[in-house]
């Protein structure tokens, strides 16, 4: 399988070597890398062409972008200049964060599981946080779960899903629509990726009420919406972003901001999650 793979980085000058030191050293090499250097003011650009004079197969794009870190759009949309800069011969795309590190038998492993179900879409590890001197799991979401960092589509899957959305909550937009597709997705709780920081580190101020306005443009629905945000909140251990989240729901729907997906997929979405919620239940 031809594995591309698109890292989209502002300011990792302390991670990117260490990133793209675990993938030159896969016991099965990607056929392309494309770092995105978005609008970075330390030495991220001079690390990365480092690697591009030494691997013909690893490139470098510039972009500028705002300096704002919201989530979804600006590493999105920086996903994207790296993507348009590829050809269409790959049988896997991969959106990876700048600041990872894989275990060496990580892409030859990925291989594997989608070479063993046709209906594999999605797969990945796990993310692990080093804390207090020990590597553990980044206990944010369910273990089932693809996080955002790590994520690796099957080309058939990533297109069916209309590829990428350009929202807060992306990571989640996708899984839903792979089952929506009649994909599959899969972790592999046997591969630890190391990440070196922690969900939401950089997010500005004015991504608080993103995550609400997500679970509207989701259609959710509200009781689902107060479900999710309440669940998320307890995780993170805030009850003020819990607050937020509703707040964000509430002025999406006021403001009638544009649904991300179809009535029927809606429909699909909410269906799946109540039934989830149900089986979790009794």
């Amino acid at each position: 399988m031809n594995i591309y793979i698109v890292i989209p980085a502002h300011n990792e000058e302390e991670s990117i070597a260490l990133t793209l030191d675990s993938l030159v050293n896969q016991t099965l090499l990607p056929k392309k890398i494309v770092v995105v250097n978005d609008n970075s003011t330390d030495n991220t650009q001079q690390i990365v062409e480092t690697y591009t004079a030494k691997y013909s197969w690893i490139t470098l794009v510039n972009s500028n972008s705002n300096n704002e870190h919201l989530p979804g759009t600006k590493i999105i949309n920086a996903f994207y200049k790296g993507f348009e800069t590829l050809d269409d011969n790959y049988d896997v795309i991969c959106k990876y964060d700048a600041d990872l590190i894989f275990p060496e038998h990580y892409l030859e492993t990925l291989v594997g599981h989608f070479n063993s179900d046709d209906k594999l879409g999605m797969v990945a590890g796990q993310c692990y946080i080093h804390k207090n001197g020990n590597w553990i799991l980044e206990d944010l979401t369910a273990k089932k779960h693809i996080r955002g960092a790590l994520k690796a589509y099957r080309k058939d899957c990533f297109l069916s899903i209309g590829k990428l959305k350009r929202s807060m909550g992306w990571d989640t937009i996708d899984e839903l629509l792979a089952q929506y597709y009649g994909w599959n997705f899969k972790t592999d709780d046997s591969l630890h990726v190391k990440h070196l920081k922690p969900t939401g580190t950089n997010y500005g101020k004015g991504s608080k009420h993103l995550q609400g306005e997500a679970l509207y443009k989701l259609r959710y629905g509200f009781i689902l919406a107060f479900i999710a945000s309440l669940k998320l909140a307890y995780k993170k251990k805030s009850f003020t972003l819990f607050k937020d989240y509703i707040s964000g729901y509430l002025k999406a729907s006021k403001e009638k901001v544009v649904f991300i997906i179809t009535e029927d997929q809606g429909q699909f979405i909410r269906k799946l999650r109540w039934k989830n919620i149900r089986k979790k239940l009794f």
